[in-house]
């Protein structure tokens, strides 16, 4: 607020002290006293009343910056009532009970809806591991039964449970994760032989190599990161040879693991989308799709530090790579250790 506007708001003050001025010199011209004391008595006033006017100008724009600092700080600007001293001025009261309200009311409710979450992802996590005996019979059914439809629809049942259950976690990653030293091979071949039958029915090559490497991060979270990419280089190889390549390398201080098939590939256009929630693409057979995997990926990945990059050209190939930084990783493992 401009000082200018603050007169403004107090025109009626600043009108009072004018005409106070004007029939002072009027008493006092009335009353015949001293012509020069009077116009030097109404000039103090004047001046008294510009300064006083300046100075309260000043406490309130102080008050007023130390508030909005205060709030710029705070994360969580709901708890800015905590933050401000009372005001008990009748002016700044009524403005000060109702924020404190209006804070409450919004910590009430932020409470609830947290308590909510809480319910939903307890209920989330209860049902995907209920779910799972069910499927282990039905698996064990179409296994005995040497029925491969059954055991396809079985896995991607299983695939879809997973996403479920990662995604009621993905907003509480730092409560389910544990940064560890992990050998890329362990995550990579575990995760081929839980594809193999897909992979032996589908004719698909694997080229795998380079992976005696170590990064620092959650086994369980990179292992599903990585198998939804998989997943999705297995649903979309439409060539008669069909390959799909996992390897690493080392770039600038940083390990990066790269998956790389030769399938249908992404239009240009859709590139920029992938990883938005719930989106499909244009050129990919909607059954096969949920638009849910990279986006988990994605959403995973800046939790843990990795930056997953995506590269594409249609009907020609997609390369997908996972950024592990190095020095960044090895500080918070030996934070936390």
């Amino acid at each position: 607020m401009s000082f200018k506007t603050f007169l403004e708001e107090n025109i009626i003050f600043i009108i009072f002290q004018f005409v106070l001025a004007v029939i002072i010199f009027f008493a006092f011209f009335l009353l015949e006293i001293f012509f020069v004391f009077t116009i030097l008595l109404i000039l103090f006033l004047l001046f008294f009343t510009f300064f006083y006017l300046y100075f309260v100008y000043l406490g309130k724009k102080k008050r007023a910056l130390q508030i909005i600092y205060s709030c710029n700080k705070l994360e969580e600007k709901y708890y800015i009532s905590e933050m401000i001293r009372k005001d008990d001025t009748i002016e700044g009261y009524p403005y000060y009970y109702a924020l404190k309200e209006a804070c409450k009311a919004m910590n009430d409710k932020i409470s609830d809806i947290e308590k909510n979450e809480r319910d939903y992802e307890e209920y989330i996590e209860s049902f995907a591991h209920e779910i799972k005996t069910p499927i282990a019979a039905l698996s064990l059914y179409a296994e005995n039964k040497k029925d491969k439809t059954l055991k396809y629809e079985i896995r991607k049942i299983e695939e879809y449970v997973e996403q479920i259950l990662y995604y009621a976690r993905s907003d509480t990653t730092e409560k389910d994760y544990f940064v560890k030293k992990i050998k890329l091979n362990d995550i990579i071949h575990p995760l081929i032989l839980k594809n193999k039958d897909i992979l032996l029915n589908g004719h698909i090559n694997m080229n795998v190599h380079d992976l005696d490497v170590y990064v620092y991060t959650d086994e369980k979270w990179l292992s599903f990161m990585i198998s939804q990419v998989l997943n999705n280089a297995i649903k979309y190889l439409d060539k008669d040879k069909k390959t799909i390549e996992i390897y690493s390398k080392i770039k600038d201080n940083q390990v990066v693991l790269v998956i790389l098939d030769n399938g249908w590939g992404i239009r240009s256009s859709d590139l920029p989308r992938v990883f938005d929630k719930g989106f499909t693409g244009s050129n990919r057979k909607k059954e096969y799709a949920t638009g849910m995997g990279l986006y988990l990926v994605k959403k995973l990945s800046e939790k843990l530090d990795i930056t997953v990059l995506i590269d594409s050209k249609y009907q020609e190939y997609t390369k997908v790579s996972f950024v592990f930084p190095k020095s960044k990783m090895h500080d918070e493992i030996s934070r936390r250790v």
